[in-house]
């Protein structure tokens, strides 16, 4: 039985956070698989007897050094990536909160290769995940197309 991200027996349950401070959204770039070098959101895996909204809060103040207020929850995301041979590499259940910093100082940690602040039309410029588009596009964030 494999316990781990890569090649799972099971979905993992995630969370990602999307940080707003008035117009501008927090990205942080990803250091590790998947998705790694690519601009995201914070989130992680959610620990047993945590609760996802507690999680949530827990891995932007790890990844992102801010202490943050969750105000609204934004949906679920399947994460499934498939190898050349079509068996399941990673599989994540992502549930979405939108939250707002209230303390703490912005700085990038080690699972995380960069992070910066960028108002929506910026989001553009960033190679972001793909995860991360279906995301702001479902919210209203992101330019279809």
């Amino acid at each position: 039985m494999s316990r781990g991200r890569l090649y799972p027996d099971t979905p993992m349950v995630g969370v990602g956070v999307l940080i707003r401070d008035g117009d501008r959204y927090l990205i942080v770039k990803r250091a590790a698989e998947p998705d790694a070098g690519l601009w995201s959101i914070p989130g992680g895996l959610v620990e047993v007897g945590e609760r996802a909204s507690d999680a949530a809060i827990r891995e932007a103040k790890e990844e992102t050094g801010l202490d943050v207020e969750i105000v609204d929850l934004l949906g679920v995301v399947d994460k499934i990536v498939r190898d050349e041979a079509s068996r399941v590499k990673f599989h994540f259940v992502i549930v979405d909160y939108l939250a707002e910093p209230r303390g703490g100082s912005m700085k990038a940690a080690s699972d995380a290769l960069d992070a910066c602040w960028v108002k929506a039309e910026e989001l553009p410029d960033y190679e972001l995940s793909p995860t991360l588009v279906e995301l702001l596009r479902r919210v209203g964030i992101y330019p279809e197309g």
